[in-house]
């Protein structure tokens, strides 16, 4: 299941499903109540919320690719409840280090943007596909070697990486 649609959708049909989305999410749902450094009680109170939110309102998703960003601000809400019901006292729980997760809308928009951008490489054909990857694991191999391994001219090699360049370009464009 790589796309939100195929998780949610394998979540609403059972629980081998939820247990997908939950196991994607999870770190993010986390990090949200400990960025507002809430106890790890309370902590683990908005995430059991946010999830049973989730559950709640999972038939009602009308656009699972931004599913990250309404659990990001479902904790937020919740996590927010806490600090008003709890008072504007800072935990101070030595058991756990300060969190040092990116904020979450970031990591929200960092797991988009590497899903859009697998995604439209895989939309490419297999040779485009093995040049970008050696392209971006392995920047330090000449020409000579690129060529060698994927069995081209080396003289083909610039311009066939700029045209799959171009064209995983478009289809991200395509894609957004």
């Amino acid at each position: 299941m790589d796309s939100n649609t195929e998780v949610v959708s394998a979540a609403r049909a059972g629980l081998a499903g939820w247990e997908a989305l939950v196991e994607r999410y999870s770190r993010l749902v986390w990090s949200v109540p400990r960025s507002f450094r809430l106890s790890h009680s309370d902590a683990s109170d908005v995430y059991q919320c946010t999830w049973l939110c989730l559950a709640e309102h999972l038939t009602r998703i009308r656009q699972p690719e931004s599913l990250g960003t309404w659990l990001v601000r479902t904790a937020t809400h919740q996590s927010i409840a806490v600090l008003r019901t709890r008072g504007r006292e800072v935990s101070l729980d030595l058991w756990e280090p300060e969190s040092t997760l990116p904020p979450p809308d970031e990591v929200a928009v960092t797991n988009d943007r590497h899903r859009r951008l697998w995604t439209a490489l895989a939309l490419l054909n297999e040779r485009c596909q093995r040049l970008l990857r050696i392209a971006a694991h392995s920047p330090e191999l000449s020409y000579a070697q690129v060529a060698d391994a994927l069995g081209m001219n080396v003289g083909s090699v610039g311009s066939t990486r700029s045209r799959c360049l171009a064209e995983l370009r478009r289809k991200l464009e395509a894609h957004r």
